[in-house]
C-alpha cells in the first residue's frame, strides 16, 4: 500500500489510490455521530417528558461510547476491519432502531437506559480505525500529518452539521427519523468502509501478537510512551469542553443575548478548522513529541486571556485563538500514538487518545459547572486553561526504533525501523 509522493500536498493526500472513496465512505458513518446525540436526546425527552431520564439515558450512552472505545479497537486490531467493525457496525445500527422504536409513551425507563447503553457499548471506532488506514496509505509522515488534519478538520465540521441535519429533520418529522437516519448512515458508511482495498491492507495482528510485545517495541515501555499524548488528548479535552459553559456564564453576566454564545462557539471551531490546516501544510523541523507540549500550552493560555476579555470582541479573538492550537493539538498526539506503534497496535493507540480527548470533554464540563458557581468567571477561565498548560508539561518517551521521519523519502518510507528521535525522549508508543 506504500505510495511514494514527491509533492506532499492536501491534495497529493487524495490522490492515493483508493483514499477518497474510503474517507468519503468513512465520513458517511462518522456523520452519525454528528446527528445521533441530539436526535437521541429531543427523542427520549418527548417521549417521556422528564429530562431526568433523558439525561440517564444519554449518560449511559456516551459512557459505554467512551470508556469502552479502546476495547472495541483492540477487537479491529485482532480480527481485522471487515470481522470485527462490520458487525460492531450492524449491531450498533440496530440497537438504534429499537431505541427508535422503544421512544414512546409507556416504555419503561429502564427499557431505554439499558438499550441505550448497549448501543453505545458497540460504537464502532472508525475514526480510530480510519487513521490507522491513513498510516497505512502513507508512510510518509509529512503526508500523514496532512492527512490527520484533513481528517479531524473534516470530523470537526460534522459535529458542526450534524445538528443542523438533525434541527431540519425535527422541523418536519419526529426526532426519531434523526435517530434511525443515523443507523442507516453508520451502516452504510461502514460497509462501503469496509469493503475498499485500502481498508483490507490492515492485517489483524492475531491475538498472541496483539497480547505480546511488539517486535523492538517491547511490552513494559508501551504504557509510558503513550502518557504523553494520552494525557495531552485528555487535558486539551478537559479545556475546551469548560468553554461552552463560560462563554454562557459570561454572557449572562453581561446581558448578552443567548445568540452570541453561539458567535463564540463558532470562532472557536473556525480557530481550529484553521490551525488544523495550516498545521498540516506546514512541513515542521521539530519532532511531533516536541510540537505537542507548545500546542496545548497554546490552547490553556490562550483560555487564560479570554478570562480577562473585557467584551464580546475580545472574547471571539481569544477563544479563536485557543482554537488554533486545538485540532494542532489533537492531531500532532495521534501521529505520536501512531508513530510508536506496530501495525497491529495502530486502531487501539489512536482509540486511547479518542477516548482520552471525550472523557476529559465529560469531565470537564461536570467540574465547570461546580467552579463557576463558586469562583469569579476570570478565574474559572484560568483554571480551564491551565489544565491544558499542565497537561504540556508531561514528557514525552520513546522506545526503541519508530517509523520514517517526516518528510522521508526513498529507501527511508520502506524502512520500519528507521526513527523520528525526538528531543528529550527515551521510548516510542505501542
Amino acid at each position: 500500500m506504500s505510495t511514494p509522493l514527491s509533492r506532499p500536498s492536501y491534495a497529493a493526500v487524495l490522490r492515493v489510490p483508493h483514499a477518497r472513496r474510503t474517507f468519503s465512505a468513512a465520513l458517511v458513518g462518522r456523520l452519525s455521530y454528528g446527528t445521533v446525540s441530539l436526535a437521541l436526546m429531543l427523542s427520549v425527552t418527548r417521549s417521556t417528558g422528564s429530562y431526568a431520564v433523558a439525561g440517564l439515558v444519554m449518560a449511559l450512552f456516551g459512557a459505554t461510547s467512551v470508556f469502552l472505545s479502546p476495547y472495541r479497537a483492540s477487537l479491529v486490531d485482532r480480527h481485522g476491519p471487515r470481522r470485527a467493525l462490520l458487525p460492531m457496525a450492524l449491531l450498533y445500527a440496530a440497537l438504534l432502531c429499537v431505541l427508535a422504536a422503544a421512544c414512546r409513551p409507556g416504555t419503561p425507563e429502564a427499557v431505554l437506559a439499558v438499550t441505550a447503553g448497549l448501543a453505545g457499548a458497540c460504537t464502532p471506532p472508525l475514526g480510530p480505525t480510519m487513521r490507522a488506514v491513513w498510516a497505512e496509505l502513507l508512510p510518509d509522515r509529512l503526508l500523514l500529518q496532512r492527512a490527520y488534519s484533513v481528517d479531524g478538520v473534516a470530523e470537526e465540521l460534522l459535529f458542526v452539521s450534524g445538528p443542523l441535519l438533525v434541527g431540519g429533520i425535527v422541523a418536519v418529522a419526529s426526532p426519531v427519523v434523526g435517530v434511525v437516519l443515523s443507523a442507516a448512515l453508520v451502516a452504510a458508511g461502514t460497509l462501503a468502509f469496509v469493503t475498499s482495498p485500502a481498508t483490507a491492507a490492515l492485517r489483524p495482528a492475531g491475538r498472541g501478537k496483539s497480547d505480546g510485545p511488539a517486535p523492538g517495541r517491547g511490552g513494559p515501555g508501551q504504557g509510558r510512551a503513550l502518557l504523553q499524548p494520552v494525557v495531552v488528548a485528555a487535558g486539551v479535552g478537559v479545556s475546551v469542553s469548560a468553554v461552552d459553559l463560560l462563554v454562557v456564564a459570561f454572557a449572562g453576566e453581561r446581558g448578552l443575548g443567548d445568540g452570541t454564545v453561539a458567535w463564540v462557539l463558532a470562532a472557536l471551531s473556525v480557530g481550529s478548522a484553521v490551525g488544523g490546516l495550516v498545521n498540516g501544510a506546514v512541513a515542521w523541523s521539530s519532532p511531533t513529541r516536541a510540537r505537542l507540549p507548545f500546542f496545548a500550552a497554546g490552547v490553556g493560555l490562550c483560555l487564560a486571556a479570554a478570562g480577562l476579555a473585557p467584551g464580546l470582541g475580545t472574547l471571539v479573538l481569544a477563544v479563536m485563538c485557543a482554537g488554533l492550537f486545538v485540532a494542532p493539538a489533537l492531531t500532532t498526539a495521534y501521529l505520536i500514538a501512531d508513530e510508536s506503534v506496530a501495525p497491529g497496535f495502530r486502531v487501539r493507540a489512536g482509540a486511547w487518545c479518542n477516548t482520552a480527548v471525550n472523557a476529559g470533554m465529560s469531565a470537564g464540563a461536570a467540574v465547570v459547572g461546580l467552579l463557576v458557581e463558586r469562583l469569579p468567571l476570570p478565574v474559572c477561565f484560568a483554571v480551564s486553561g491551565a489544565v491544558a498548560a499542565v497537561a504540556a508539561l508531561v514528557p514525552g518517551y520513546r522506545r526503541g526504533a519508530a517509523r520514517p521521519a517526516a518528510g522521508a523519502k526513498g529507501a527511508a518510507q520502506s524502512s520500519s525501523v528507521s526513527s523520528e528521535l525526538p528531543e528529550s525522549s527515551a521510548s516510542s508508543e505501542s
